[in-house]
């Protein structure tokens, strides 16, 4: 992958595990965004294959949520929260076909369950950043997707979405899914991830969290200083 013909990264490979949450971290500018944005199709790759099943995942598109960044949406768009809910039924339609009454019924149960059906008539852009990460989930939740794809879902948002969304996120893991989350919270490492893809301009490591995320390893992709703030006895890890 290249912007300008200066490679991003180059040699990459990594699994992702159905059944798991794995995480992406990295310094800015390492490549986490571009990555994942290069697996969906949605920048081009100079080379390499995405795989899913064997199957390329250009192919089983329907079978994958995409939560963008909220930096890269236009919350001035004329869209109401359950306007964009519903966009998430729509891949199970057939060609101009429109939404019926289960998609209508999905839509409003999944605003249910992320605690945001008083807000269904609201324009995205009057929502705080922790209201619209979970409209996007609510989105996700009715396309029921087997790859769930987050990048960044947790930067700018309160608590309390927060939490709600990783109990989401969680439930689908514990069905089976595919759960890909870019995260910068280096603390909550340890809490919320199964597996762990480190990545500064090529793969670091992954695998396990308790195999990969270590002193040695932040220190290599971060800083030293980092590191010891990190694994110290006093620090957020409780490795």
């Amino acid at each position: 992958m290249a912007y300008d013909d200066t490679p991003v990264f180059t040699d990459v490979a990594v699994n992702f595990n159905a059944g798991k949450i794995t995480g992406i971290i990295g310094p800015n500018g390492a490549g986490k965004s571009t990555l994942i944005k290069a697996m969906l199709g949605l920048i081009k790759a100079q080379s390499g294959t995405v795989l899913s099943d064997g199957h390329d995942l250009k192919q089983l598109q329907k079978q994958i949520a995409y939560v963008e960044q909220r930096k890269d949406l236009d919350l001035s768009f004329p869209i109401s929260v359950f306007e964009v809910v519903m966009t998430g039924t729509y891949g199970k339609l057939g060609l101009f076909r429109q939404p019926g009454k289960a998609a209508r019924d999905a839509s409003r149960a999944a605003l249910e369950q992320v605690d945001l059906a008083e807000f269904a008539d609201r324009q995205i852009g009057q929502l705080s950043g922790g209201q619209l990460q979970r409209v996007f989930v609510a989105r996700a939740i009715v396309q029921e997707a087997q790859v769930i794809i987050l990048d960044e879902p947790f930067v700018g948002i309160d608590l309390q979405s927060e939490t709600a969304i990783m109990a989401i996120l969680k439930q689908w893991r514990d069905a089976g899914k595919t759960i890909i989350v870019v995260h910068h919270d280096l603390n909550k490492v340890s809490h919320y991830f199964d597996d762990l893809v480190i990545l500064n301009h090529g793969i670091i490591d992954y695998g396990p969290v308790d195999d990969v995320y270590t002193a040695d390893n932040i220190e290599r992709t971060f800083s030293a200083d980092l590191s010891a703030v990190l694994f110290s006895p006093a620090g957020g890890s409780k490795k």
